[in-house]
């Protein structure tokens, strides 16, 4: 008898889009605590492009002998779980993978992850949608956690790349603590931005209480924020040193089922953002990468097995 086979995206010697290989691996039993997922849904997210590229590699951040597994975020159906595990075959599930260093990705057709790192799906969210949640409402989130509460008299939140997934979520989760919220991005994204109910801005200005920077400006945007005021940035590896007395974090996301599982409910509930720009079979993954590259897209590219 056969043995059964997953399909997924991968890249040798990472280049970029071109580079990505479909390959079929044994279909893997969950161990103590692990869930297998049949991947539904997964989204492409800028960080894939980073990876197929190289980007990872040359930072000395990937160390697999044979491919590197592509994706992140994914939406999908419990298959099977191993022991201490709750969760029944069929639930509806939605997460996101850790790390960067592993021969397996999101953008395949199983997946084993830890049953703590995932959420259920609320009822009237469907997968596709889903799957666009995990790692951006999750970022956001933690964004807010490090700039904290508003002061009283310093509330005036710049958000770069509004218009984005992490940024958007950010635009609407900062408000919950008392941050008036600008976002910055594109003219063509205003109605869009101000949807969120924040204000808007096609340029940095100056003088922030404090900046979110979803947009990965990095230094024009810390300087953007005055004296003794506060920064969040999205790259790690490219941390800015403190100045001027300003307090400098940047987040690194990492899977908590538990505050998933409450953003999940606010986009069910209409709360908070959830674009799809296309739909694409995982066959064609290569493809999507190259779309997605281009830049400008808006919303997220979904590959489907």
């Amino acid at each position: 008898m056969n043995e059964p086979t997953s399909r997924r995206a991968v890249v040798r010697v990472p280049s970029g889009p071109e580079s990505i290989d479909i390959v079929a691996v044994p279909v893997a039993e969950p161990g103590p605590g692990e869930i297998r997922v049949r991947v539904a849904a997964a989204a492409i997210n800028p960080v894939d492009l980073g990876v197929a590229g190289g980007v990872f590699h040359r930072l000395g951040m990937v160390h697999q002998p044979d491919w590197t597994g592509l994706g992140w975020d994914f939406a999908g159906t419990v298959e099977a779980a191993g022991p201490g595990v709750g969760l029944p075959a069929g639930t509806r599930v939605a997460g996101f993978l850790d790390g960067f260093d592993r021969d397996h990705g999101s953008h395949a057709e199983h997946l084993l992850v830890l049953a703590a790192d995932v959420a259920v799906v609320p009822d009237g969210l469907n997968l596709v949608a889903a799957a666009t949640v995990p790692l951006n409402a999750t970022a956001a989130a933690q964004i807010v956690d490090l700039l904290g509460d508003a002061p009283s008299r310093a509330r005036r939140l710049l958000v770069t790349g509004a218009a984005g997934a992490v940024g958007a979520h950010v635009a609407v989760l900062a408000q919950d603590r008392g941050w008036q919220v600008t976002g910055l991005a594109r003219a063509a994204d205003e109605q869009f931005v101000r949807g969120l109910g924040a204000d808007f801005a096609t340029d940095l200005g100056g003088s922030w209480d404090a900046v979110a920077d979803a947009g990965a400006l990095q230094e024009p945007a810390l300087q953007a924020v005055h004296d003794g005021g506060r920064f969040v940035g999205v790259q790690p590896a490219a941390r800015l040193p403190e100045e001027r007395g300003i307090t400098v974090g940047v987040v690194v996301a990492r899977p908590d089922g538990p505050l998933l599982a409450g953003l999940l409910q606010r986009v069910a509930a209409g709360q908070l953002p959830a674009r799809v720009h296309a739909v694409v079979p995982l066959d064609e993954a290569a493809d999507a990468y190259q779309t997605m590259s281009t830049g400008g897209v808006r919303g997220r590219i979904v590959l489907v097995p």
